[in-house]
């Protein structure tokens, strides 16, 4: 056991779950808007476009801290994890990379056009699906020996790994559609305003299911919610829950710009507490802890000092480019 002074395990554990949640947030609006993109009307297209155009790589730069730190912070976990889910880890990355393609190409192939449109939508909705079913995997835990990942490549491949993962895709579909209301004026307004409401119905039922599949599935977390008295102390976050799903149906439902977009934020950061709460303080179910799966001190304290400088600058330049580019976004605005 490390002295308590030294123990930074709390530490990281902030500072990633922080990493992994805004990159959920940030890409998983523009992953939804790409989504969202295969539905539009031909029309509205670039405009859809342009909505995300100067910040969709930024927002990927989480993914490189959630991954890097995993990696260096956590090895164990990282050495278990990435062979258990190598396929849809697989999936997402080429997702992203033809997503990325597509959004260039299709503004320097105007005679393919039609086909990078497709690229871009299918590329956004692998990754958002994959991602969803790592989730799933990492809830329902790995086959371990020893230090070693002992399953098979399709171990990952359940039915509740599938089912977050399209329950991820409706998340990501709802915040992306929230987006656009926010960015957006007068019928495309109106089109995201009808998809939030679809994706909205469809990821209420997800939540419920995801809820009541997890505790289900492993007596520990059914005790964790359930026993007493913990289902007294942790009664708040379902019933923050259901305040915000009724505040951003509202929103949904009337003239709000920014509310919906908020609400849905909302839903993914109780979603996200209630994630934490039904695992903690385990990193790879149901062997190793966050303590156990840890690096040395040493390196967390090497790395700790160089994060404590990066991470204020990443936050500082994705502030200030969400800043710069406020406001409505118009159809004349163009992407060189």
């Amino acid at each position: 056991m490390t002295d308590v002074a030294l123990d930074l395990i709390p530490v990281w554990s902030v500072i990633l779950g922080i990493g992994v949640f805004f990159y959920v947030l940030l890409d998983g609006f523009d992953l939804g808007v790409g989504m969202l993109y295969g539905f539009a009307p031909e029309a509205s297209k670039d405009l859809l476009m342009n909505s995300v155009a100067p910040i969709w790589d930024g927002n990927e730069t989480w993914l490189i801290l959630g991954g890097v730190g995993l990696l260096a912070v956590f090895p164990l976990a990282y050495a278990i994890i990435i062979p258990a889910v190598y396929f849809p880890i697989l999936a997402m990355l080429l997702g992203l990379i033809f997503r990325g393609v597509s959004f260039e190409f299709r503004f320097r192939q105007p005679h393919v056009r039609r086909f990078w449109n497709g690229g871009f939508a299918v590329g956004s909705a692998v990754a958002a699906f994959a991602q969803g079913a790592v989730l799933g995997a990492m809830i329902q835990g790995f086959k371990v020996s020893g230090r070693n990942f002992a399953g098979t490549s399709f171990d990952w491949l359940t039915p509740f790994s599938v089912f977050t993962g399209i329950a991820l895709m409706l998340g990501y579909g709802l915040l992306g559609a929230c987006w656009l209301i926010l960015k957006t004026e007068g019928d495309v307004q109106a089109w995201a305003r009808r998809m939030g409401r679809i994706a909205f119905i469809a990821v209420l039922i997800a939540i419920g299911v995801v809820s009541v599949w997890t505790p289900l599935m492993d007596a520990g977390i059914a005790a964790r919610w359930f026993s007493w008295p913990n289902i007294v102390g942790l009664a708040p976050v379902p019933l923050i829950t259901l305040a915000i799903a009724y505040g951003t149906w509202r929103a949904l439902n009337g003239d709000s710009q920014a509310g919906p977009f908020a609400g849905a934020m909302g839903l993914f950061l109780m979603s996200y507490i209630g994630i934490a709460i039904s695992l903690y303080p385990m990193l790879v179910r149901p062997v190793y802890t966050l303590w156990d799966a840890a690096s040395a001190p040493s390196t967390q304290v090497f790395l700790l000092i160089g994060t404590l400088f990066l991470l204020p600058v990443i936050i500082m330049y994705s502030a200030w480019s969400y800043w710069v580019f406020r406001g409505k976004v118009r159809g004349d605005m163009g992407y060189h």
